[in-house]
């Protein structure tokens, strides 16, 4: 998700995110599919995901034995807050991962789900810690 972020930079970029939820609503984020920014012109500030990679997300999770938990997209130099856009094109249930990428460099990531109200609330991300092995040379 962070490598497809920077190598679409200046343009935004987006995939779907699967995993599974617990019955406490903790979400694990086990793969990610990147999909192509379908968006006709400028691509500088906007993403379109086709509606045949939607299907093809949703049969992919079947198949899988995983949950579609929700999209990534990025933010070229901008923070990752949703704008309007973002809001409106929401769906209920999904995470909205947003990477803000600052000239070629991965910023913060944050994640958003739609409240009853339909508005934004930020969910928190734990990004696991991966081993290397080097600490037991």
């Amino acid at each position: 998700m962070l490598a497809d972020a920077v190598q679409a930079f200046p343009d935004e970029c987006c995939g779907f995110l699967f995993g599974q939820e617990d019955g406490e609503g903790h979400r694990t984020i086990t793969t990610i599919r990147v999909v192509n920014n379908a968006k006709e012109g400028d691509k500088r500030r906007r993403f379109v995901i086709a509606p045949l990679d939607y299907i093809q997300a949703e049969q992919f999770a079947e198949e899988s034995g995983l949950t579609l938990l929700g999209v990534y997209h990025s933010h070229p130099n901008h923070p990752a807050i949703p704008s309007e856009h973002d809001r409106i094109a929401a769906q209920p249930f999904f995470s909205y991962v947003i990477v803000s990428v600052l000239e070629r460099k991965v910023g913060p990531v944050r994640s958003w789900r739609l409240n009853d109200e339909a508005q934004f609330e930020e969910e928190s991300v734990a990004v696991p810690v991966l081993s290397t092995g080097a600490e037991n040379a």
